[in-house]
């Protein structure tokens, strides 16, 4: 059976109005509002962007939709959980003042901001249930403690997984800093030595302190290497490079499977709205402001997240051309995560896309 994927053309040059009401359009088009029970606890899933990002979700574009989640609910609030890299998003006090720097804040969005897996990524809870890549998820104990989730996605490119969607929000994303470990904890980089100029900026931005100079080049310990990639992304020179045959269809799959574990917990009461603007090579985690890579698409909504993620993939691919726009930024087969994903129950790629007027 095919699953419903709603479209609301839009772009990021709109007043925040008309995109708040495009947003609340797309979501209450999924029914999802209607299965809220009266001061049942609503996660509203989010990234909160990072200093000098410009590509995260506006508050302002959320307001319609929030109010309607807080007109069957008071019990509504915003969240994320701590990163894994050292930052300004590793910590619950750091990463609340960038939320708030960001216009996440009370006054503007009706709603607090509640960073899930606790001050420093410990609070977490560990679902069960065997899959080919894991036998258990590390969640951030205020996702699975709500009783309703919605996946609010800025759709990006991303270095690891090729594709940062709706499966990457949920799997990634809702995981503690311990989960986050665990996904990546088989991705590991190399240095090409011919290439690298020893110039330390990958030192400064790893998290475990993995990277030393050596004569003429840097070496990564794969002792202390947790596979987060940061190092790939800020060099320069194209001097590290990850395994992507083997370690990101790896990490995509081990993405599902926690994807399909915070799914499953919720049973019918999730939703996922992707945002199709501004979209870039790189995830949101960058500090700094990134160019598009194709112009503004619109808003998608679904109650799965494999049909959402594929129709997203496939309107870049439209837009684009018929250019991968994904595979050009980074030669990664994106595609796994959600090959993966319907494997294993998590939701369909097949699809009926419904345009709204």
């Amino acid at each position: 059976m095919k699953s419903k994927v709603y479209f609301v053309p839009a772009d990021g040059k709109e007043t925040a109005e008309s995109l708040a009401e495009k947003a609340k359009k797309a979501y209450l088009a999924t029914g999802l509002n209607d299965r809220i029970a009266e001061d049942e606890f609503a996660a509203l899933k989010i990234h909160f962007g990072e200093v000098g990002n410009t590509g995260y979700i506006k508050p302002q574009w959320l307001t319609g939709l929030i109010w309607e989640v807080r007109s069957k609910t008071k019990h509504a609030f915003l969240t994320d959980s701590n990163t894994l890299y050292v930052g300004n998003r590793s910590n619950s006090i750091d990463h609340l003042r960038l939320a708030w720097s960001h216009g996440f804040t009370p006054q503007t969005t009706g709603v607090p901001v509640i960073i899930a897996d606790g001050l420093i990524g410990h609070d977490k809870q560990e679902p069960r249930g065997a899959q080919s890549r894991t036998a258990s998820s590390k969640i951030a104990s205020g996702i699975l403690d709500s009783d309703v989730l919605v996946c609010l996605t800025h759709v990006t490119g991303h270095v690891q997984t090729g594709l940062g969607a709706a499966i990457k929000n949920l799997g990634m994303g809702c995981a503690s800093r311990a989960g986050k470990l665990d996904q990546h904890s088989v991705t590991h980089p190399r240095v090409n030595a011919k290439q690298c100029r020893n110039c330390g900026v990958c030192m400064a931005f790893c998290p475990e302190a993995a990277i030393v100079q050596a004569e003429g080049h840097v070496v990564i310990d794969p002792a202390k290497c947790i596979g987060c990639g940061e190092c790939l992304v800020v060099c320069k020179f194209g001097a590290i490079k990850m395994k992507w045959d083997e370690d990101s269809i790896r990490l995509q799959e081990k993405l599902a499977e926690y994807a399909w574990r915070v799914f499953t917990h919720f049973k019918g009461k999730a939703g996922f709205i992707n945002f199709l603007i501004q979209v870039t090579k790189d995830c949101d985690c960058m500090a700094k402001n990134q160019k598009r890579i194709v112009d503004d698409i619109g808003i998608l909504a679904s109650l799965d997240p494999v049909a959402i993620d594929k129709a997203t993939a496939d309107l870049l691919v439209e837009r684009g051309g018929g250019k991968d726009l994904l595979r050009a930024g980074y030669d990664i087969d994106w595609a796994a995560q959600l090959a993966h994903g319907e494997r294993i129950g998590l939701g369909t790629t097949k699809y009926t896309l419904v345009e709204l007027a």
